[in-house]
């Protein structure tokens, strides 16, 4: 499989999945794991694609396969994450300066077996508005 790689952590497996998933659903990746370099750590976005016009700030969780079924990993997106991503979402847009253009957050669960053979995606748009 192309994210079995040793030297991945169990997250950077999921991200790389994801990355894979997004552009054969026509994404185009622009960056991973950004985040502010200088000043107060605002947050981190795992992946920033372009979706058409549109740019997507995405969050991926990652659990092991055997859980699935079990509690959702876009559960544990809660309110003061989705505050941090809106933090550096916008420090993004005005780097950028990309402020007038639309955009949303995504979240993508994967379930991934340790050994990293199996993966299953979940992709839900528009998780914050």
């Amino acid at each position: 499989m192309f994210w079995k790689n040793k030297n991945l952590t169990f997250g950077e497996a999921g991200e790389k999945i994801s990355a894979k998933y997004l552009e054969k659903k026509g994404y185009k990746i622009l960056e991973f794991n950004f985040c502010n370099l200088k000043g107060r750590r605002l947050g981190e976005i795992d992946i920033i694609a372009k979706d058409g016009d549109c740019l997507v700030f995405v969050e991926v969780k990652t659990r092991k396969i055997e859980t699935f079924g079990k509690k959702l990993p876009e559960e544990s997106i809660g309110r003061q994450k989705l505050h941090k991503l809106n933090k550096i979402a916008q420090f993004y847009l005005r780097q950028k300066k990309l402020l007038d253009k639309n955009w949303r957050f995504d979240a993508v669960s994967v379930w991934l077996s340790l050994d990293q053979k199996e993966a299953k995606v979940k992709h839900l748009e528009s998780i914050f508005l």
